[in-house]
């Protein structure tokens, strides 16, 4: 089984993944914690990291890619995986297509996603920040939701309510 959870930042796709992945025993794939990970490190390309995550700004998509191509690539990953946010835009599903059985789209409103990120008190989620990444999910993720759609295998699900009823709206998408 190969899912892809997506949806803004805040959406509580992260939450979702860990549920899926503890609760179908396959490993969680999430960029966002891969590159929180990177940004600790006292590097060069952890400080850039850092810097790119600090300004709203996204990882470039090949650089991205190739990460997650990798990752994939790991035995624990053979039997199936959740993917946590990764493809987010046409591009990157270009240079490496996961070829996941099942999206689903978390519904949530930007009023939603930024009072739960503020509410997170996390040093790369200014206002600002926010805001912006918000602009470039809807402008660059909502083209692939249209190419996930057209191939059948798209799943809208209203990310507002408690955590157990979201994951048993995905549950139920999932056994039909």
């Amino acid at each position: 089984m190969k899912i892809l959870l997506i949806g803004p930042q805040g959406s509580g796709k992260s939450t979702q993944a860990d549920l899926l992945a503890k609760d179908f025993n396959l490993p969680k794939i999430s960029t966002g914690d891969i590159f929180r990970e990177l940004s600790l490190q006292k590097s060069e390309q952890g400080r850039k990291i850092k810097e790119i995550l600090n300004s709203g700004k996204l990882i470039d998509d090949f650089k991205t890619a190739k990460i997650v191509e990798q990752r994939l690539n790991s035995n624990d990953c053979r039997k199936g995986f959740i993917l946590d946010g990764y493809p987010r835009n046409k591009k990157q599903q270009q240079i490496f297509d996961p070829k996941v059985d099942k999206v689903f789209a978390l519904k949530i409103s930007d009023e939603e996603v930024i009072k739960r990120l503020l509410a997170r008190d996390r040093e790369d989620d200014s206002i600002k920040a926010i805001k912006k990444r918000l602009s470039l999910y809807n402008e660059q993720t909502m083209p692939l939701l249209d190419y996930y759609k057209n191939q059948g295998i798209l799943i809208e699900i209203d990310g507002m309510g408690e955590v157990e009823d979201i994951f048993c709206r995905i549950k139920d998408r999932l056994q039909k």
